[in-house]
């Protein structure tokens, strides 16, 4: 939500795709979920700028290897940054930048394939949570953009709004995010 409240157009496309998906229906419900491309766009560029878990789960490699000009003996732990993989110029062009429809016409998917964006981890010890994860969040969001219209509070300008996170186990945002929800009247 902070990053479709810093631009605005992002915010209208997921709202207007949200709403004309399920135009005349009094809820928003999984069936039509499939429908959501621009939305699902947005979850990826999220889930690449701010992942909930930085840093995957430690692995064991089970054979000396080379990664990068770097020699790693077998059987050594081994910790993967997939925030700065997400934040790699070399993988993203204006790295830093939110921006859904990098994903657009893209093969690129955080289900483990991918190794510019491995939210999820990949391979057999993949999050095992990742399908219901991305299907809450996608409903989730779904529902927020369709029962309402969103605005910062006084005095917040969206040029501005703090992103700064605070670093953990997990990731969230180190300044709470404050909106005022508008109720939207869904039309008959």
């Amino acid at each position: 939500m902070a990053e479709m409240m810093k631009d605005k157009r992002v915010l209208r496309k997921a709202q207007d795709e949200v709403r004309q998906v399920h135009r005349g229906k009094q809820n928003v419900n999984g069936s039509s979920l499939h429908e959501l491309k621009y939305l699902d766009l947005v979850i990826k560029e999220s889930l690449r700028l701010h992942p909930a878990l930085p840093l995957l789960f430690p692995r064991e490699n089970q054979s000396k290897v080379e990664v990068c000009g770097y020699e790693i003996p077998a059987k050594t732990k081994v910790i993967v940054n997939g925030w700065a993989i997400g934040r790699d110029p070399r993988y993203w062009t204006e790295p830093t930048k939110f921006y859904p429809e990098r994903f657009m016409d893209s093969t690129i998917d955080y289900k483990g394939n991918s190794f510019e964006l491995i939210t999820f981890g990949a391979g057999r010890r993949m999050c095992p949570g990742m399908l219901y994860a991305t299907a809450v969040v996608k409903l989730t969001l779904a529902n927020l953009l369709y029962h309402f219209d969103w605005k910062l509070v006084d005095g917040v300008d969206a040029e501005y709004l703090d992103m700064t996170e605070a670093f953990g186990v997990a990731v969230g945002r180190k300044c709470s995010l404050c909106l005022i929800p508008i109720a939207y009247s869904v039309p008959t």
